[in-house]
Formats: C-alpha cells, structure tokens, sequence
C-alpha cells in the first residue's frame, strides 16, 4: 500500500486544517488507519486512529474534541480534520496503515510522506 499525506500548511492558532491521506496498490478497506506526528526535537508519536470499518476511533488525549478522523473506503481516503489548532501541534503529520487501530507505531506496516502542519501563535 502506497500512501500520500496532503492538506498541510501555516495556520493561526485557533484555525483548523483538514489533512488528507490517499491509498493506492492495495486493499484500503481491509487496514486500520492511524495518524502520528512529529515536532522537531521530539519523537514521533500517535495522534488518532480509527479501524477499517471506521467504527472505532482512538486518540490521543492532548487531541480529543479537537481532532475527528475518518475515512471514506470508496475513495480510498482517510482524513484528519484538526480544528482549536493550538502551537504544540506544530509537526510533520504522517498517515499509516496496518492491521491494528492502535498507538503503537511498530504496528503499522506502511507510511505516508509527512505533511507538514505549523501553527503560529
């Protein structure tokens, strides 16, 4: 499975950003899908994640009621809308895909480019 984050940017504390992950050369709707993110001089780390159904969602507790993702199987998309951006989420946003709805990155086989979301105060 091929996969390309998109839909990163500069926003103002407050604003919200949706990003976007395409799928190709595989079968999207059999994979769990997660998001994680990295700032500079950190460690990349979860942010949310959701089961192949979209039944189940999961996320970081420094994210929940701001952060929503979702997917859309036909389309072979899965998004991460972001809205209450604030400047600690400034990082490179990667999209992953695996066999497990989980924080645990080890778990997910495939991973997108990175997209890079910065946040000014």
């Amino acid at each position: 499975v091929q996969l390309q984050a998109s839909g990163g940017g500069l926003v103002q504390a407050g604003g919200s950003l949706r990003l976007s992950c395409a799928a190709s050369g595989g079968t999207f709707s059999s994979y769990d899908m997660g998001w994680f993110r990295q700032a500079p001089g950190k460690e990349r780390e979860f942010v949310a994640a959701l089961r192949w159904s979209g039944g189940n969602t999961y996320y970081k507790d420094a994210v929940k009621g701001r952060f929503t993702v979702s997917r859309d199987n036909a389309k072979n998309m899965v998004y991460l809308q972001m809205n209450s951006l604030k400047f600690e989420d400034t990082a490179v946003y990667y999209c992953a895909a695996g066999t497990r709805a989980t924080p645990i990155q080890y778990v997910f086989d495939y991973w997108g480019q990175g997209t890079q979301v910065t946040v000014s105060n």
